[in-house]
């Protein structure tokens, strides 16, 4: 299972994580209590922090969510996926049309299924709009999401001398 899927309780049992003080808003209380959080995924080396609130809690939570991004951005498995969507995916596909606020903690899977299929089928949007059951504009659209998710394809295209996507 793609590491971006695990649960969180689950996922924090495979990192490393890192209290620490940060300056910036929040003055005497933030400066004197370790409310900064960095997780560090061990098996691959993938990294997030947040240091943004004044509560450890809700940093742990923020940092948790971004690395379960950077993982589905950066964590590639070297198997095939499945030959059908999972059923997250396809409860948020709904008649074509994918269903999803980057916020919401859903997004790092769906990111990772999207990826997944892509680099599976060599960056073929077309195919791997196919194989989740959606239309390659739903596909390009829920990839601008994250402007790093479609950079990343589009880089790939690039190299392989096929059209990238705005």
């Amino acid at each position: 299972m793609h590491p971006a899927k695990l649960p969180v309780k689950t996922l924090l049992t495979e990192c490393t994580v890192r209290r620490g003080r940060r300056s910036g808003p929040g003055g005497q209380h933030r400066n004197k209590v370790e409310t900064a959080i960095q997780l560090v995924h061990n098996a691959s080396g993938v990294g997030a922090e947040a240091t943004e609130r004044r509560s450890q809690a809700a940093n742990l939570r923020t940092a948790a969510f971004r690395l379960r991004v950077n993982l589905a951005l950066k964590h590639r498995p070297g198997k095939v996926p499945p030959r059908t969507p999972s059923k997250i995916w396809i409860s948020r596909c709904v008649q074509g049309r994918l269903q999803v606020n980057p916020d919401h903690e859903d997004f790092p899977t769906l990111l990772a299924e999207a990826l997944d299929s892509l680099h599976a089928l060599e960056m073929d949007v077309r195919k791997a709009a196919t194989y989740l059951q959606c239309t390659s504009s739903q596909l390009v659209k829920f990839l601008k999401l994250d402007p790093r998710a479609l950079k990343l394809v589009n880089d790939r295209r690039h190299q392989q001398g096929a059209t990238v996507y705005r």
